[in-house]
């Protein structure tokens, strides 16, 4: 499903004038950041294996132009049984865990993850998030402003990830 263009307008306005007070305010009681507004994940990216995915939220919390900068900072969160697509590119991840526990599928290992952890992701790495739990699941993930569209595996890339017992459950 691709967010709709009302939908990004309207994030971005409120980012927009977010931004302009200097200051966004959290909201603990709502989990919310506030005037900050949620758009779904991503538009869809095909019918590639692994390119779907369910539940996901991204909030942008800064990013050019609103900002002077080369970097956007995104939360995401995934609700239970909620998990990204299955992809790689060519910008690194760098996350901080803030709420919630989660998985993470990357390359051929899969991590646990729990408040303040720390996850690096090498560029072109195949990678998912994955909520097993029953409470959200967010983290903190910045990124370069200008940056490549999520690509799908590559059949051996895949069939690789399929093949490895620790790897194979999260690669549908």
């Amino acid at each position: 499903m691709k967010p709709t263009e009302q939908a990004l307008a309207a994030a971005a306005e409120a980012l927009q004038q977010a931004l302009q007070r200097l200051h966004i305010p959290f909201d603990a009681a709502h989990f919310a950041w506030e005037g900050i507004l949620s758009v779904e994940y991503k538009e869809n990216t095909g019918d590639a294996p692994g390119m779907g995915w369910r539940g996901v939220k991204r909030y942008s919390l800064g990013r050019p132009p609103y900002i002077d900068a080369q970097f956007a900072l995104r939360y995401f969160e995934i609700e239970p049984g909620g998990y990204s697509s299955l992809e790689k590119h060519a910008y690194v991840h760098l996350i901080v865990v803030i709420r919630g526990r989660g998985r993470a599928l990357v390359g051929t290992q899969v991590f646990d993850l729990k408040p303040f952890d720390v996850l690096y992701v090498p560029p072109l790495v195949p990678h998912r998030w994955l909520n097993p739990y029953e409470e959200p699941f967010g983290f903190l993930c910045p990124a370069d402003a200008e940056r490549d569209k999520p690509q799908p595996l590559t059949p051996d890339e895949w069939n690789t990830l399929q093949q490895n017992p620790e790897t194979a459950p999260y690669v549908f």
